[in-house]
């Protein structure tokens, strides 16, 4: 008997260090002897990296960014995730539907009916159980001028990362609105502290849900 598959997320604005605290966890799994599925959206399959350079990168209108932000998660969920969980493995995805609420309907002001629906139909299990929703949500959350202060320079950004300010508190309200709408799926972590603050937080999540044994003190 293989160990239960588990689904993590990880969610927040660019320059919180999602990226670095992953690869932390990943190999924290990978020491406790997991199998490991590492992937990301938009993207994960070839089709989905295709539709995300174009949703990064090409103009569009909001209702179009939302059917191909979709389109990619039902091919990612089919191709990548669903058969990852069914092995057993531990699936760390960065960013995922909370992703899409936060970014397209608070940061665009899109149509929420409109997602709710688009996550009905594209997250359904395929035993018909409801959606797949992760097991857990980790969301950095990074004051907007901090984000932008970190980023600055750093690359050619796409057409998210160049918005303004304002934007990205917009982003950072609709991740405290999913919070608060499903509170036990979710653990806030504060990222405007030291690197090893915050991977302190993001371990001991995994710890009080018996996910990973606590860490040894060094001799």
């Amino acid at each position: 008997m293989h160990p239960a598959g588990l689904f993590i997320t990880f969610e927040g604005i660019d320059g919180a260090g999602k990226s670095t605290h992953i690869a932390a966890l990943a190999d924290a799994f990978r020491a406790a002897g997991r199998g490991l599925t590492l992937t990301r959206e938009p993207g994960g399959t070839p089709l989905a990296e295709k539709l995300r350079d174009m949703v990064l990168n090409d103009a569009m209108d909001p209702l179009c960014e939302a059917l191909l932000m979709f389109a990619a998660r039902r091919d990612h969920l089919a191709q990548v995730i669903e058969p990852a969980l069914a092995r057993g493995d531990v699936v760390l995805c960065d960013r995922f539907t909370d992703a899409t609420f936060a970014y397209q309907g608070s940061g665009r002001g899109f149509d929420l009916t409109v997602l709710r629906q688009l996550e009905q139909w594209v997250q359904a299990r395929p035993d018909a159980t409801g959606l797949r929703q992760p097991d857990l949500t980790v969301w950095f959350d990074l004051p907007p001028d901090v984000a932008a202060q970190r980023l600055a320079g750093a690359r050619v950004p796409d057409r998210f990362e160049a918005q303004p300010v304002a934007f990205f508190q917009r982003v950072a309200e609709g991740y405290a609105q999913r919070l608060a709408e499903d509170p036990a799926r979710f653990v806030r972590v504060p990222s405007d502290r030291s690197k090893e603050a915050v991977w302190h937080g993001v371990r001991a999540a995994f710890e009080q849900r018996g996910w990973l044994q606590p860490a040894q003190a060094p001799a």
